[in-house]
């Protein structure tokens, strides 16, 4: 799966299933804890991602953020309306700690 470089924010029109805006974010260092609660403020209520290990997974439920793992390696956008659509494919979670 290709990583961004960036924090890509996809909001969408839950009402019409259709993408309203996209943002490219600037992350906080790498951090434990410091990703989930920046996303958190960001208002993110949904984390997409190929993998995660279990105490990731643990930060982004203690703010609030569902954690959907094992998707491959779209673009954000088609990640996104594929979630939307409940057609996102998922398979394993690729993180192996």
């Amino acid at each position: 799966m290709e990583r961004w470089e960036r924090e890509v924010g996809v909001d969408i029109d839950e009402q019409t299933k259709e993408i309203s805006n996209i943002a490219k974010l600037q992350p906080p260092a790498h951090q434990p804890g410091v990703l989930p609660r920046w996303l958190s403020e960001q208002q993110a209520d949904v984390i997409i991602a190929g993998g995660m290990g279990q105490r990731a997974q643990q930060l982004f439920a203690q703010n609030d953020i569902k954690v959907v793992i094992g998707a491959s390696g779209q673009s954000p956008e088609e990640l996104a309306t594929a979630y939307l659509n409940d057609s996102l494919e998922t398979g394993d979670n690729i993180c192996d700690h």
